[in-house]
């Protein structure tokens, strides 16, 4: 199993003997939260742990059912009767976990994440910016596409920093975009997606007729005995307690994978996953991606599994040091960077909230240079008035440098030339940049060399 080292102190490349560090691979520097092994052959989820208990309550009913079952039927039928039943269940038994394994240490159809955001279409608030400054980009938060004739919205994600593509979701527990997005299973430890759906539901329902297997035959050897000592079921149940455990067992484990199995037999047949199912409820609205039974049936299990679009063990250059903003045209700006800069896809708190923040993007815009600041409000009174230029911000405490400047860290909603929407600001990326590092002031020197 690999895990993601921390990353290393700032130093010469070569490590002071001389030598190039190589390249890490793409597993080693994997922004999701699988887990890798075997040098980044398999890939699972953050929750492989649970498919060792999958494999144990597969295993351990199989191997009881050979040794005090199928064993004793190998006596009671001809010689390769009795074989082949024993041999039967241990030849499906490793079909079972084979698919199993195939379901979860394969690629599920993970999207590769954006190293930046895409490029914006089209600026927003144009009307109110000034001839000599370039207004802020905004990404739309949804888009419209047509799928076989109907409309289809797909949805920006901020932590992949990609649109999604039609039925791609994000998976909060991988915290990967999938393809196909069918359900994260905990029982086998990975997203089921594009490229593992047909092994999940092969698994699903060989292990329904293993359970049906080992139960049936379970009953045929109580019968072998009554017929044999001439006992009622009850006493010929009484001398094979191991018959009697496999046939609870299986009978309660059938009702789960049996049912699994019907739901996603109706899922294929209606060319649905089980995200849209609970989401959309195509029952009620027209669905785009139905071709009909047959059609639906040969999409899944007759064409061809696409190639993962990750290759994990390739070499990938390492990012330069030190933060580096993006600018497209004068900025950009997430479709949620107004609301908050925390990861808002996987429900975290975001890093700065609103009532926190305020005062401190206010400090922010008001010491940054005059191609921001609309110089018209220089006539305002009170917290109408734009701050001194000349004047230096300490942007790590968030307040002016200068105490003369305290009273007037507040720009204007109206008069502000940053892109903005009905009132409420939007972050550029060039202010982030700036708030992570020392305080700057307009010309360019930290609050501390003033």
């Amino acid at each position: 199993m690999y895990v993601v080292p921390p990353p290393q102190g700032s130093g010469s490349a070569d490590g002071g003997g001389g030598a190039v560090a190589m390249a890490p691979r793409t597993y080693q520097v994997w922004k999701g939260s699988n887990i890798f092994f075997l040098g980044g052959r398999f890939i699972f989820g953050p929750d492989v742990r649970s498919l060792a208990l999958t494999i144990f309550l597969i295993a351990a009913p199989v191997a009881v059912f050979c040794v005090f079952v199928a064993r004793k039927l190998m006596d009671d039928f001809s010689h390769h009767l009795g074989i082949s039943i024993m041999v039967v269940a241990v030849l499906f038994t490793v079909y079972d976990l084979a698919l199993l394994l195939l379901t979860s240490g394969r690629d599920p159809g993970i999207i590769p994440r954006n190293a930046h955001p895409p490029e914006p279409e089209s600026f927003e608030g144009s009307s109110e910016v000034g001839g000599g400054q370039t207004p802020q980009q905004r990404l739309p938060r949804m888009k419209d596409v047509i799928v076989n004739g109907i409309t289809v919205k797909i949805k920006y994600c901020d932590t992949c920093m990609l649109y999604r593509p039609p039925r791609c979701s994000h998976c909060s527990i991988c915290n990967n975009c999938v393809e196909r997005f069918d359900h994260h299973c905990p029982w086998v430890g990975q997203c089921i997606g594009l490229r593992n759906y047909r092994f999940f539901f092969m698994f699903v329902f060989s292990t329904t007729v293993l359970c049906l297997y080992v139960f049936c035959f379970c009953w045929v050897y109580i019968k072998r005995i009554m017929d044999a000592e001439e006992k009622s079921i009850l006493k010929a149940m009484a001398k094979t307690p191991a018959s009697i455990a496999l046939i609870v067992y299986t009978f309660i484990s059938v009702w789960f994978v049996g049912g699994l199995t019907v739901f996603h037999f109706y899922l294929i047949s209606t060319n649905q996953t089980t995200y849209e199912n609970f989401r959309y409820r195509y029952d009620r609205r027209a669905n785009p991606y139905n071709r009909g039974v047959v059609e639906n049936f040969k999409e899944i299990f007759f064409t061809s599994i696409p190639p993962s679009k990750n290759t994990f063990r390739a070499r990938v250059p390492r990012e330069p040091s030190g933060l580096q903003a993006r600018s497209v045209g004068g900025g950009f700006v997430s479709p949620n960077m107004g609301k908050s800069v925390g990861d808002l896809e996987m429900g975290r708190k975001p890093v700065w909230a609103p009532e926190a923040g305020s005062g401190v993007v206010s400090d922010l815009e008001g010491g940054l240079s005059n191609d921001v600041l609309d110089t018209k409000d220089s006539g305002l009174n009170g917290s109408d008035v734009s701050p001194d230029l000349s004047r230096s911000i300490d942007l790590s405490h968030g307040v002016p440098a200068d105490p003369a400047m305290s009273g007037s860290g507040v720009i204007h909603p109206r008069r502000s030339s940053w892109g903005r929407k009905s009132g409420s600001w939007e972050i550029s990326p060039d202010v982030l940049a700036s708030a992570a590092g020392a305080g700057v002031t307009s010309g360019g020197k930290t609050a501390g060399s003033q």
